[in-house]
């Protein structure tokens, strides 16, 4: 039996990339039945797509999307940074399907503020070039790490996360994340919304923050590269979801048929949804 949740955050997915984790995302939404979810920026990696690698996996993740959507769950897709094209697309509606920049949610009676957080990056505002090398340079760490991490699995040791690595070690990574947080919250306190939710920096969070001017909850929902998380909140609690704390019971269910289309299918069946 599926389990029913009253809302899913899911950001940086980044289909269409080696880095990204189908398998393991589609375990996680074959398992769940959510009245909202809402799609945080840089589901597709339309940065690095490329025609000659679009996994049936991949594809099962958006036909997966559209599913929801069909059967009566509101499917909310933020755009990202990776995703940005789609923006000249904002407050678009098929069906179920919304389109945006951003989202405000009223829930039990407090004010959410939801966008992925590239605003806040200097590189990805200014330099897109240098942010765009970054995202092939992490696409090919990725790479390189699960092949180490393979070998390490045939010798029996724990898989090992080379960009958790360096990102925990040098200083300015570990500065940024802290800015990141303290300014999307203060921002949300100045605002007046008791939570601001991000995506962006693959650092899943939650964490209550506070200055002169008030309160609010700082909440990322992480990434399905590395940390593979999604937020949930349910009878008005939240939650990050961790898939490596809940695969064994994951893998216990039976795997649901996989996409059997192109993507210009899928696409056109998007676009029959009104």
């Amino acid at each position: 039996m599926k389990r029913k949740v009253d809302l899913i955050i899911l950001s940086d997915v980044h289909l269409g990339t080696y880095g990204c984790r189908a398998k393991e995302l589609l375990q996680y939404l074959n398992s769940v039945q959510p009245k909202m979810l809402i799609l945080n920026g840089d589901i597709i990696d339309i940065w690095q797509f490329k025609k000659s690698y679009f996994p049936k996996k991949h594809l099962s993740i958006l036909k997966k999307f559209i599913d929801f959507a069909v059967k009566g769950t509101e499917l909310i897709y933020i755009t990202g940074n990776h995703d940005e094209m789609l923006r000249k697309f904002s407050d678009l509606r098929l069906g179920k399907i919304k389109l945006t920049n951003k989202e405000i949610l009223q829930l039990d009676g407090k004010h959410a503020w939801i966008f992925h957080g590239d605003v806040f990056d200097a590189s990805v505002q200014h330099s897109k070039w240098i942010a765009r090398l970054g995202g092939v340079g992490y696409d090919l760490l990725i790479r390189l790490n699960n092949v180490i991490n393979w070998c390490l699995m045939k010798m029996g040791r724990e898989k090992y996360s080379l960009s958790k690595k360096i990102k925990n070690s040098v200083k300015k990574a570990v500065k940024y994340i802290s800015d990141f947080e303290n300014t999307a919250s203060e921002l949300a306190i100045e605002k007046g919304f008791d939570y601001v939710i991000c995506g962006h920096i693959h650092q899943p969070q939650m964490r209550k923050i506070k200055n002169k001017k008030g309160e609010c909850m700082y909440m990322n929902s992480g990434d399905w590269i590395e940390n593979l998380t999604a937020l949930e909140y349910h009878n008005g609690n939240w939650t990050i979801f961790s898939y490596e704390e809940n695969k064994e019971k994951l893998a216990l269910r039976k795997e649901e048929e996989t996409a059997d289309m192109t993507l210009e299918e899928l696409i056109s069946s998007v676009t029959s949804l009104n």
